[in-house]
């Protein structure tokens, strides 16, 4: 019998639903708070609804898949025929995520491989892809965990936000703390490393703040072949301005996603969010 490999990823990845069914990758929902309710990201609560809700002040929490989810995925995804899953999930430093899939992965039918990317949006998306790539082909597992950590390794992600009030609140902006004293005179950008959130600069206006943001994806795509996502959170016209001129501007670009944050990103960083995430291919 020939083994097939199968990938199961989260939320967070933010992959259009297309794509996913395209390449066979399933992904288990984490979960917002909104009020008093409790709604699956992707499927409960629309990002409109989270937008409104935060520019309102609402409290707006999130919280991880429960092992149960990911056993009961875990226990499907066997049933349709898989014989190994690789479980690709967002920086365990930024959520229990990784934790919950663990737990799960220990009594699952078949065995499940589970990594921690150290990615988020579509810096996970696209290891998802490349781990999905070498399923397809008929890869092992130890191939398509080395193809996702190797697309980690080449993938930086950049972002502009409005305010760091809502890292703040949601205690996800960890050394970007230091950039707290002057948030309300400055615009930051931030990135991500070793999993966290950490603060890269800072700059006096929004306008300005955006074009440095297309400056330092640029600078870091060179002329090497890579793909490019570009995300919002309420801000399309942002992202369409930035799509538009990076394509415009980088020779080896590959593929370029623009889409919306789910809800639990978009939760801690807030309407206005402007991200990219450039992966070498």
């Amino acid at each position: 019998m020939s083994r097939h490999v199968a990938i199961v990823t989260d939320s967070t990845a933010y992959l259009p639903q297309r794509t996913m069914q395209r390449h066979g990758i399933t992904a288990v929902p984490l979960t917002v708070v909104l009020g008093d309710q409790a709604l699956d990201e992707g499927t409960e609560i629309s990002t409109r609804s989270l937008a409104q809700a935060l520019q309102k002040r609402r409290s707006v929490t999130t919280s991880r898949p429960s092992p149960q989810l990911f056993a009961e995925t875990y226990r499907k995804v066997a049933e349709s025929g898989a014989t190994d899953i690789v479980s690709l999930h967002l920086s365990a430093e930024l959520s229990g995520t990784y934790d919950a899939a663990v737990v799960a992965a220990r009594e699952a039918p078949v065995p499940v491989r589970v990594v921690d990317t150290g990615m988020v949006a579509m810096a996970l998306g696209f290891c998802a892809l490349a781990a999905a790539g070498v399923a397809e082909s008929g890869g092992t597992v130890d191939e398509a965990v080395t193809a996702a950590e190797k697309r980690a390794s080449g993938t930086s992600a950049f972002f502009y936000v409005d305010t760091l009030d809502y890292l703040r609140r949601g205690g996800r902006i960890g050394a970007a703390q230091a950039l707290l004293g002057s948030a309300l005179a400055v615009k930051p950008l931030l990135q991500l490393g070793g999993g966290r959130i950490e603060p890269l600069e800072k700059v006096r206006t929004a306008s300005k703040a955006i074009a440095r943001l297309e400056e330092l994806v640029a600078e870091r795509a060179g002329g090497a072949p890579v793909d490019i996502a570009v995300h919002h959170l309420a801000a399309p016209d942002r992202a369409s301005a930035l799509a538009e001129r990076l394509r415009g501007r980088l020779p080896g670009l590959g593929e370029l996603h623009v889409s919306e944050v789910g809800a639990v990103i978009g939760a801690h960083t807030g309407p206005g969010l402007l991200g990219a995430v450039v992966s070498t291919r």
